[in-house]
């Protein structure tokens, strides 16, 4: 920080705000991340912070939760100087922070996880009654029947989409005078993401809160915000503009933000053969009655799947091996396959992207190359490196435009978007049968999921079949040719053509809102 400022800010109404960034910089080695970049919070306001995927916008958000320790720059909590010990005091006591990358305790319940930060002090005795009552409580704002049957148990054993409420409602619980969601709604339902935003404008309005809200989905954004600053290269391209007085287009343009998605295919070597895989799901597995014998999807088509987690979820499972169903198969070359486990799935042509990359995506202690590879070893039965692989890597890297140093980097030199190109890349360079996508485009910004969508179309034109899972309805309605649709309890309820196929039909089909 700034030496020569200490103590609280007399400026002019700067204590209007909650948090005041100025001029903030930050460099990793010889790498400048930021590079003055401002940044301010009010009380009152849901402020959206925008930026591409490497701009800068996670460097940002753990310096002001005090994760990072900025280069130079300025940085005050409610009018005082974060380098003293009331701007400290301040910062802890009125900041929260949802990560995109959970921060949870597994071995602990939902109700410790969400009541255990107002415990500050080790002499503290932990009242296990109230801790029910609050978790109760705050999960109760998303959503009132997971908060009457789930506080009890363990986090290890929640999916993730659970894992995600749990997080907002610990935040909401925590009394803070400023939120900071950071993709706070990318494994919510729609229903459930408009709660959580009934609940933050309610918040801002009554309680005078700050939310600092990131997210890529614009419909979103302009559904909560208030203002917004897009970060561009380390520095402030818009700093505290109306939402409304900017288009999609222009923000996206001032994010900067954009891959070549035609490059990176044809930087991906070739297939080995023509895929020729169908799947096949029994209308009896899906408690499906009206539809016909089976839903069939083959070579070159995109198929959705919408609605809760516990349906999509069963049937992921199935093809990547996880878990096995009776009527659900794969046929490959006209004969029934069933792999038993991911390891068997992947050697036999079906590649996977999980939305949980931090736990199911990215090799986080091997390079760049080793994960970009991965698959493409595991497939051909190998654990030598190709010599030609560090080309190859460095090709997609370059197609992709993914910044990386060197594909000898870890990837945890890359911001969270970033790394899930990466996942892609690893299936670019494979190309297999069948990529089954779990939430592909979570926490990716708007220009860089264009670009995916545009991959993905790509990828089913050259015979690959693809099954997509989404919560973003309007993804799925841009680009699969059918959707099939699940109820909250998991039924599948219907099976929708592209002739049929639009927001009021995809929301009765699957009890969410569009």
């Amino acid at each position: 920080m700034d030496p020569t400022s200490s103590g609280q800010d007399s400026s002019e109404g700067a204590t209007a705000f909650l948090l005041n960034a100025r001029g903030i910089t930050k460099s990793f080695g010889v790498t400048r991340v930021l590079r003055g970049m401002d940044f301010a919070v009010a009380a009152g306001e849901v402020h959206a912070f925008l930026g591409g995927n490497g701009a800068g916008k996670s460097t940002l958000l753990k310096i002001v939760a005090g994760i990072l320790d900025a280069d130079g720059g300025t940085l005050r909590y409610k009018g005082f100087d974060v380098d003293d010990a009331a701007g400290r005091m301040a910062r802890d006591q009125s900041l929260a922070v949802v990560h995109q990358e959970l921060a949870v305790i597994p071995h602990l319940s939902i109700a410790e996880n969400i009541a255990l930060p107002r415990y500050r002090h080790g002499s503290s005795l932990f009242n296990r009654a109230a801790a029910q009552r609050a978790a109760v409580d705050a999960l109760s704002l998303i959503d009132k029947d997971f908060a009457a049957q789930s506080t009890d148990r363990l986090v290890a054993t929640l999916s993730l989409h659970e894992r995600q409420m749990m997080e907002i409602a610990r935040a909401l619980h925590s009394g803070a005078e400023i939120l900071l969601l950071d993709e706070p709604t990318t494994n919510l339902t729609g229903q459930e993401a408009e709660r959580l935003f009934t609940v933050l404008r309610r918040l801002v309005a009554d309680a005078r809160i700050g939310v600092v809200f990131v997210s890529h989905r614009m419909q979103e954004i302009r559904q909560v915000a208030d203002v917004c600053t897009i970060i561009r290269d380390g520095q402030s391209a818009v700093h505290r503009q109306p939402v409304q007085s900017l288009s999609d287009a222009e923000i996206i343009d001032m994010m900067g933000q954009s891959i070549a998605a035609h490059d990176a295919l044809a930087a991906a070597p070739a297939p080995s053969g023509a895929p020729s895989l169908d799947l096949r799901v029994s209308a009896e597995a899906l408690s499906i009655s009206g539809l016909g014998p089976e839903v069939a999807v083959g070579p070159g088509q995109i198929l959705g799947l919408a609605g809760a987690p516990a349906g999509p979820q069963a049937l992921i499972d199935q093809l990547i091996g996880e878990k096995r169903r009776a009527g659900i198969e794969i046929i490959h070359g006209g004969r029934p396959r069933i792999d038993r486990t991911p390891h068997e799935a992947v050697t036999r042509g079906v590649g996977f992207v999980s939305g949980d990359r931090a736990n199911r995506g990215i090799l986080s202690t091997l390079p760049i190359i080793d994960n970009m590879v991965a698959s493409r070893r595991i497939a051909e039965r190998r654990r030598l490196v190709r010599a030609d692989e560090a080309r190859e890597a460095a090709g997609l890297l370059a197609a992709l435009r993914i910044k990386a140093r060197s594909v000898w980097d870890l990837p945890s030199t890359l911001s969270g978007g970033t790394q899930q190109k990466l996942i892609i890349a690893r299936w670019l360079n494979l190309r297999p049968q069948m990529l089954v996508l779990e939430e592909p485009t979570r926490g990716v910004d708007v220009g860089t999921k264009r670009d995916i969508y545009t991959l993905i179309r790509a990828m089913a034109e050259a015979g690959t079949t693809i099954v997509w899972w989404s919560t973003e309805q309007t993804e799925l309605l841009e680009l699969c040719d059918r959707i099939l649709a699940f109820a909250p309890d998991g039924r599948a309820t219907a099976l929708l053509d592209r002739a049929s196929l639009d927001e009021e039909a995809l929301a009765a089909a699957t009890g969410l809102a569009a």
